[in-house]
């Protein structure tokens, strides 16, 4: 599929590159424009100290994560999951499911433009619902911190994995025993593991899953 002599990946690319470059420099330039509005300048000392401390942290998992999520998200979902944000929590759950219920896999052109516009979809609805959140956050607070809602709340992250992984670990599982051990060992035994580190588990889960199917292909388990 061409436009103006460029394929649909050409196009992906060459505006993903462009979003990309644009949203870093509107990144940037926040922290430029506070100091340039308020006339203050960071301590130059402590931002590096703080910086050394957690970059090499970030560094690492942005590595893993292009390696581990670009092959199911696809060039476009991956653009615009790195634009957008939240890819563990929401984006790649949601491209994931759209792909399933079309039937399509990731590493095709249907899936490719599946997982772009699940993406696309989930980036609105998204947008849309901070939006009336934000005009209903006065009104809606005492409904949201009721104690009978919050247990709700809690569960919320946990119940959409639980949707996906019963439809993932029943197409494999042998495969997916591995895995499960491996996070239920680290999240019981290692106290430092919370919610919070999704983010950084997630890709070393798919790391840790693609050594053992490798082993087990080898070993003609599956």
């Amino acid at each position: 599929m061409k436009k103006n002599n460029l394929t649909y990946l050409d196009s992906v690319h060459r505006d993903g590159r462009i979003w990309g470059i644009a949203i870093c420099l509107l990144i940037l330039l926040f922290p430029v424009a506070v100091c340039i509005i308020f006339k203050a300048v960071p301590n130059w000392n402590a931002f590096l100290s703080g910086a050394l401390a957690v970059m090499p942290m970030y560094w690492a998992v942005g590595i893993v994560e292009m390696f581990t999520y670009i092959p199911m998200l696809g060039a476009g979902g991956a653009y615009l999951s790195v634009v957008t944000g939240n890819i563990s929590n929401l984006k790649l759950p949601c491209a994931l499911d759209a792909m399933e219920r079309a039937n399509v896999k990731s590493s095709s052109e249907e899936g490719e433009i599946i997982s772009t516009i699940a993406i696309s979809v989930s980036s609105i609805v998204t947008t849309v619902i901070i939006i009336v959140g934000v005009i209903l956050l006065a009104p809606l607070t005492p409904v949201l911190e009721s104690e009978i809602l919050t247990p709700a709340f809690e569960q919320m992250l946990p119940a959409l994995f639980g949707g996906l992984a019963v439809v993932f670990v029943s197409k494999n599982a042998k495969l997916s025993i591995a895995p499960i051990i491996l996070m239920l060992a680290l999240f019981i035994f290692v106290p430092a593991l919370n919610k919070d580190t999704v983010g950084i588990m997630v890709p070393v889960g798919v790391v840790f899953t693609l050594i053992v199917a490798r082993i087990m292909y080898k070993k003609g388990i599956i």
